[in-house]
C-alpha cells in the first residue's frame, strides 16, 4: 500500500489533466465512511463508534517542520503568539536547572509544564536553545491554533478537520488501535516509556520531541508522526473551556509524554484527543496542512494509480 501512495505522488506531479498535489502532500480518496472513536480493539464498547462521511482531501505527509515554519516566518514577519506572550510551556525535563529555579508558578495537577520567558518555536526549551540548530527537520511546536491556521492560509492550505485527521491516521483500515494496525511496536512512536515525568527510559530512541520522520511511515498511506510525539491542531471546535468559557479547538494524536495504555495523561493511539484554546502553546503541540480535492480529481488519480499498479 505505501507503493500506492508512492506512486499517487508521481501521478499528482505530473498530471495536467487534475489538481497536482504538492510532493509534501499524499491525496486520501475515502471509499467508505469513517468509523471513528474507540473500538473493542483498543478496550471500549462499540457503542462508541460514530460514522461520518468524509470527502477526499490531501494531507501532508509530516507535521510542519522547524525549516518550513522558519522559511514562513522569515517571508511573513510572522510574529507567532507565544512570541507576544513573552512566555510559553517546557517540560520541567528541558529547562535548563537556572532558569527552573527562577520560575515559582506552575499548572496544578501537571506541576511537570513550567511557563518559561521566552521560550517559543524557535527557542523550544527557552533562551539558549535553538530549533534550527540541527533540528530543522523536527516538528515546530509551541504553536498555537491562530499561528498554525496563519501558515496554512500563507500556503493556501487550511487545517485539517478532526474527521478527516482520523480517516488520515486510520490509513484505510478500521478498528485498529494504531495507525498501522492492532499490535503495539515499541519503535513505531515517540511515546513516554518509563515512570512519569521523571524517568524516560527512551526505549523508541528518544527522550523528548523526535524528527519528523526518526521512524518509518505509520501506516499505508506514507504518512509520518500521525500518532505520538506532538499533538496535531485540527479545524474542529472541541467545546468551551470549563473555567474561562473560551471556545476550544481539538488537538490529535498525542505526544511525546503520553502513554501506551493510558496509565498516564492520554493513551496514544488513533483515536486519541483533547481540548485547548486557539492561543494555547506548549513544547508538544504542532500541526500538518490539508485541502480539499474534487471527486472528479480524485477518482481520476485513484483510477490511473490501479492502472500502474
Amino acid at each position: 500500500m505505501i507503493l500506492y501512495s508512492l506512486v499517487l505522488y508521481s501521478l499528482c506531479a505530473v498530471s495536467s489533466a487534475v489538481y497536482k498535489v504538492p510532493k509534501t502532500m499524499v491525496l486520501v480518496n475515502p471509499t467508505n465512511k469513517l468509523v471513528k472513536g474507540r473500538t473493542q480493539a483498543n478496550m471500549r464498547s462499540k457503542t462508541d463508534w460514530v460514522k461520518s462521511t468524509v470527502k477526499p482531501f490531501v494531507i501532508d505527509i509530516t507535521p510542519v517542520t522547524n525549516k518550513g515554519f522558519a522559511d514562513f516566518a522569515k517571508k511573513k514577519s510572522f510574529v507567532s503568539e507565544a512570541e507576544k506572550f513573552g512566555w510559553s510551556f517546557v517540560f520541567e525535563m528541558f529547562v535548563a536547572k537556572e532558569v527552573a529555579e527562577k520560575i515559582t508558578q506552575s499548572v496544578k495537577g501537571a506541576e511537570w509544564w513550567l511557563p518559561v520567558e521566552k521560550a517559543y518555536w524557535r527557542h523550544p526549551s527557552g533562551p539558549g536553545s535553538s530549533c534550527l540548530d540541527k533540528k530543522g527537520d523536527y516538528p515546530a511546536v509551541h504553536i498555537s491554533y491562530n499561528d498554525a491556521a496563519a501558515y496554512c492560509k500563507h500556503k493556501g492550505l487550511r487545517l485539517p478537520s478532526e474527521d478527516e485527521w482520523e480517516y488520515a491516521a486510520r490509513g484505510g483500515m478500521r478498528d485498529q488501535v494504531y495507525p498501522w494496525g492492532n499490535l503495539y511496536e515499541e519503535k513505531r512512536m515517540n511515546i513516554w516509556q518509563g515512570k512519569f515525568p521523571k524517568d524516560n527510559k527512551g526505549k523508541d530512541g528518544y527522550i523528548g520531541v523526535a524528527p519528523v520522520k526518526a521512524f518509518p511511515p505509520q501506516n499505508n498511506y506514507g504518512l509520518y508522526d500521525m500518532v505520538g510525539n506532538i499533538w496535531e491542531w485540527t479545524s474542529t471546535v472541541f467545546g468551551k473551556d470549563r473555567q474561562t468559557k473560551q471556545e476550544q479547538y481539538t488537538l490529535r494524536g498525542g505526544s511525546y509524554i503520553d502513554s501506551r495504555k493510558g496509565e498516564f495523561n492520554h493513551q496514544a493511539d488513533v483515536t486519541t484527543r483533547m481540548g485547548n484554546t486557539p492561543d494555547a502553546g506548549s513544547d508538544n503541540i504542532g500541526f500538518r496542512c490539508a485541502k480539499s480535492v474534487s471527486k472528479a480529481d480524485a477518482n481520476t488519480l485513484t483510477q490511473k494509480v490501479k492502472q500502474e499498479l
